[in-house]
């Protein structure tokens, strides 16, 4: 088989810029101003908002899970009929057009904004999946790191300027405010409407469509695909403990992107500038994160880095949770008059180191204990356990700080880390990558 050549620049560029564009929904709807104003003004149950933070929470976990059943069959459905970019525009359309009608989710209407929430959300996740199928067409395995880093970044970009604007000109989260900030929908719809028409300019379907066999469905041969996975996944030790692992951390990680400025809101209670400066720092240190442990991984091993990074999150949970403890002891030893808000920035810090590194070495992992012939399958299959990680994470949260509200409830973040640490103790880097090529000279080549 000849090795596949480096897509056209261009063609990478606009493939990126679905990231770029689709950051707008992940951060403006889902992290930093409708997930609040949600909690805080729509369903508006001060003053702990537990009804508030369990509504939002099962919104999203519904969509999570309407993305786990759906996404199988669609990418089944992409693979005989070459038909990806269909899929991704319709997507895309979707996610637009629910994400703006958000403008009408009023307050008191909360059943309405968990609807499109629902909706939009569950486009959006699913135009993941099916702009991730686009990657390996893009050039030779080598280079498929670089290429899924430079998409990661652009996106980091994305979502800083998309930010940036709507905090500028919407301001801040409040009842008073409401009829400003209720355009958040509109404008993340429209810029992700505007920024993501490179792709769909330069992306190109490859391959040749196939026919399915006599008395088979498209539906049949999704659902079999799924199962043919899951068998195949109990002959790769290492991988399979690997995946227990990101069950874990992904459900953590989904809290995180879903609470962090909901618990920053309702717990620690900040002001409209330091919200705007943690979002700043979460989205430079994400950054850093992510490139300067890519450097560190190529040195000292995938393993070792995922691990490096599931202890930073236990230490940024740590500092979340203990907040106003460090800040009392920091006033007490240090004789600084330092607010609850700025000390929380220190959280927020290591909280994007962790966001940024830990996702990019759990998915190098994987790539490099998958064999060759099988890659696409078992990064589905990543896929399918980060989303059913989603679903768990937010119940679980949602009905813990229901009980104990939302400060305490943070606690099981930090177990969820811990979790996925010990998952992952036993893994050997070594070992796995061993079976992953035998695989690809033995089996592979047999199975034709």
């Amino acid at each position: 088989m000849a090795t596949r050549k480096l897509a056209p620049a261009k063609e990478i560029v606009g493939w990126a810029m679905f990231d770029f564009a689709n950051q707008a929904y992940t951060l403006l709807i889902i992290t930093v101003i409708f997930g609040d104003l949600f909690t805080r003004v729509i369903v508006g149950d001060a003053p702990d908002y537990r009804l508030g933070n369990l509504l939002w929470s099962l919104a999203l976990a519904a969509s999570y899970l309407m993305v786990v059943v759906a996404a199988p069959v669609a990418g089944a459905v992409m693979d005989f009929q070459r038909s990806r970019k269909r899929f991704l525009f319709i997507s895309y359309v979707a996610t637009v057009i629910t994400t703006a009608m958000l403008y009408f989710a009023t307050p008191g209407f909360w059943w309405l904004a968990m609807v499109l929430i629902i909706a939009s959300n569950f486009a959006y996740a699913i135009g993941e999946s099916f702009i991730a199928s686009f990657l390996p067409g893009l050039g030779p395995s080598k280079s498929l790191g670089w290429i899924s880093g430079f998409g990661w970044g652009v996106g980091y970009v994305g979502g800083l300027v998309a930010t940036a604007f709507a905090l500028a000109f919407l301001g801040e989260v409040s009842q008073d405010n409401f009829e400003t900030i209720r355009w958040v929908g509109p404008f993340a719809a429209g810029f992700f409407l505007i920024a993501a028409i490179p792709t769909f300019l330069f992306a190109k379907e490859r391959g040749r469509a196939q026919r399915l066999p006599p008395g088979e469905s498209l539906v049949r041969m999704g659902f079999a695909r799924v199962r043919s996975t899951l068998r195949d996944m109990g002959q790769f030790r290492d991988l399979s403990t690997l995946m227990v692992s990101i069950f874990f951390t992904m459900a953590g990680i989904s809290i995180i992107i879903s609470f962090a400025f909901i618990y920053g809101a309702q717990v620690i209670g900040w002001d409209e500038n330091v919200r705007v400066l943690m979002f700043v720092t979460v989205q430079i240190t994400a950054t850093v994160g992510a490139i300067g442990f890519g450097f560190i991984q190529s040195h000292f091993g995938a393993k070792r880095t995922y691990m490096c990074t599931l202890v930073l999150w236990m230490l940024a949970i740590l500092a979340i949770w203990q907040t106003p403890s460090l800040t009392r002891l920091a006033q007490q030893t240090l004789g600084v008059a330092w607010e609850a808000q700025y000390v929380f920035l220190f959280a927020g810090v290591l909280s994007g180191l962790s966001l940024g590194s830990s996702q990019s070495a759990g998915r190098a992992l994987v790539g490099i204990l998958s064999p060759r012939s099988k890659a696409s399958e078992m990064f589905g299959f990543w896929g399918l356990a980060s989303k059913l990680a989603a679903v768990f994470g937010l119940v679980g949260l949602g009905l813990i700080q229901a009980v104990l509200g939302l400060a305490n409830a943070i606690v099981f973040c930090l177990l969820l880390f811990v979790a996925g640490l010990v998952a992952v103790w036993r893994l050997d880097e070594a070992r796995g990558q061993t079976v992953a090529s035998t695989w690809r000279e033995t089996r592979g080549a047999t199975s034709g």
